[in-house]
């Protein structure tokens, strides 16, 4: 890095639905904070998504007590366009986990709108081999199968899983189901 680039000050935005967040996303958020001076990671209210497991403000927490040790990184949620959303918080680049080859082929498409709506690159993050396979919609059928998945999320996030599962009053919960 030439000299000036130590020192510039940079804002990624990393967006999600999160539900729930994965030692994926956090194995990501890590990596990012290392790289950027600040990363607000965007909790994306997303009516593609229906009947979350988590309310948004439960999603909000469980990555505040997951990231807490991580002094420039923040915790907001935003709906609509996450063009709209990185402008809004003057972000410099928009961060994107890639688990697998078909993730890039989708968010490249994402990648190339988000350039042209408010013209901010997005940086690809490719996941640790540990968690490639590890996907929020794969953890909660899993869990909710009474499958274990403690390896696969924050101790904090395990915690919110198993609340969850005792607000329903049994061992099996239903998995939302997609309209």
């Amino acid at each position: 890095m030439g000299d000036g680039a130590a020192s510039r000050q940079s804002h990624a935005v990393y967006p999600g639905s999160f539900d729930p967040p994965t030692n994926g996303h956090l194995d990501v958020i890590e990596r990012a904070a290392a790289i950027f001076s600040r990363l607000t990671v965007a909790v994306v209210v997303n009516p593609q998504k229906r009947d979350p497991l988590f309310a948004l403000d439960e999603r909000e927490e469980m990555l505040r007590a997951s990231t807490h040790r991580l002094a420039n990184v923040r915790v907001e949620h935003f709906s609509g366009l996450l063009a709209d959303f990185v402008l809004a918080v003057r972000a410099d680049v928009i961060v994107k986990g890639l688990r697998v080859v078909s993730d890039f082929e989708s968010e490249m498409a994402f990648a190339h709108m988000n350039r042209a709506l408010c013209g901010v690159d997005t940086m690809f993050l490719m996941a640790h081999g540990a968690y490639s396979f590890i996907s929020s919609s794969l953890v909660k059928e899993v869990f909710l199968q009474n499958g274990d998945v403690a390896q696969f999320v924050p101790a904090s996030v395990l915690r919110s899983l198993q609340a969850k599962r005792e607000s329903a009053g049994g061992v099996h919960v239903d998995l939302p189901r997609h309209r």
